[in-house]
């Protein structure tokens, strides 16, 4: 594992000042495709790094999101701090913030005062509900802007209450969302030379995601409600339980498909049945659809089933937990799962880099470091402030370099 940056990125200096997911994820992204991210934390650290169950100490969540980034304590309670910071901002192309709205501009850190220093700085700005508008103000995380962007409404089974994925997903598709808009302002950049805001809202991502049903509601005021493991209006596509207790997803989203599912379970005749004929009318009849693949997969185990869909070219999959996952060699073979050298265990495994670039790969050069780790490197290298001057600060609260922890 190289320590050097290399990626497409490399060459550009982001800023951090985030905390949680959406922010530190959209940064991740970019550390990993070879920009110089600094993480500016507050002397209570990213409550990220309190997430899971550490391990001999290790943070093990932050050991995966705040790889490849150089980790500076400073606190912006102070007017030093602040002074850092926008010293630091100057010397950046992109400064990422996940702040309330407002927040930075009471700090002295707003666009209008950080572009003074900066023209070309692309700010990037990810809140619950955007930097403008009735709501801005108010406090959201990524699963409470899911609710307000009517993608919860539409998770779990019919007539129980809406239940959440257990993950971030809206933080992670605001991150991305996030980082492709940071992107292509830098593209502007480079055309024009100047730098703007980029504005990221969590129920904005959330919302995105019901593209298709917008439209639909605009012509028939019709809003989609839950239909557990299925897909609306898209048929046979569900869960299946196999003979030995597995659960196998099948989807069969067009005709052709459907087609070959049929001769695969040895049910060709369905095809020709009036009740599946067509997507609409098979999603019409999905109860007796669903009990025709179902009785088939019941009288199979996971793994054959699996196989004699594959073989059939029908899209299926097992339902995986992270075990199978660890166990799969597709994952190995695309690099998903990498063992990365740690000081303590040996090797800690990180998730891959996604997306996978010809030319021009990305890399998982370090773990998440300690908290404050870089902090006299980085402003030494960047401010140019000597031993004394760092001590004086460290001295004053102002800054922290982990050395106590």
């Amino acid at each position: 594992m190289s320590s050097e940056l290399q990626g497409p990125l490399q060459g550009y200096r982001v800023l951090e000042l985030c905390s949680t997911i959406a922010g530190p994820a959209c940064t991740r992204m970019m550390a990993d495709f070879g920009a110089e991210v600094i993480k500016i934390e507050p002397p209570q650290g990213d409550p990220v790094r309190k997430f899971g169950v550490p391990d001999q100490g290790v943070e093990l969540c932050a050991a995966a999101i705040l790889r490849n980034k150089q980790t500076v304590t400073i606190d912006l309670k102070s007017d030093q701090g602040v002074e850092l910071v926008r010293a630091l901002a100057a010397r950046c192309d992109i400064v990422v913030e996940n702040f309330r709205p407002g927040t930075l501009e009471r700090l002295g850190l707003g666009y209008e005062q950080l572009s003074a220093d900066n023209p070309g700085l692309v700010l990037v700005r990810i809140s619950g509900y955007g930097q403008s508008g009735p709501y801005s103000q108010k406090a959201g995380y990524g699963a409470i802007c899911e609710a307000f962007g009517g993608i919860r409404e539409l998770i779990g089974e019919p007539g129980k209450p809406p239940v959440r994925v257990a993950v971030p997903v809206t933080d992670y598709l605001a991150a991305t969302y996030a980082a492709f808009g940071a992107v292509t302002a830098l593209l502007h950049r480079e055309r024009t030379g100047q730098g703007q805001v980029v504005d990221t809202a969590l129920y904005e991502a959330a919302f995105s995601m019901m593209e298709g049903n917008v439209p639909s509601y605009d012509r028939f005021h019709v809003a989609p409600v839950r239909e557990g493991s299925r897909l609306p209006y898209m048929a046979p596509n569900n869960l299946y339980l196999t003979a030995d207790d597995a659960y196998l997803l099948i989807a069969a989203n067009n005709d052709a498909v459907f087609a070959r599912l049929a001769t695969a379970i040895n049910k060709p005749e369905l095809v020709d049945d009036p009740r599946f004929a067509t997507i609409a009318v098979r999603w019409e009849n999905v109860d007796a659809i669903d009990a025709e693949i179902g009785e088939w997969v019941g009288a199979h185990s996971g793994a054959d089933a699996q196989a004699m869909l594959d073989e059939a070219g029908v899209p299926a999959s097992l339902v995986y937990t992270l075990h199978e996952i660890f166990q799969d060699p597709h994952y190995r073979e695309r690099e998903m799962l990498l063992d990365v050298p740690h000081p303590v265990f040996g090797t800690l495994a990180q998730p891959g880099i996604v997306p996978k670039l010809s030319a021009t790969p990305g890399a998982v050069r370090w773990h998440g470091r300690k908290q404050g780790e870089n902090t006299r490197e980085v402003l030494g290298a960047q401010l140019g402030l000597d031993e004394a001057a760092l001590d004086q600060l460290e001295a004053a609260g102002v800054i922290s370099s982990g050395s106590e922890q």
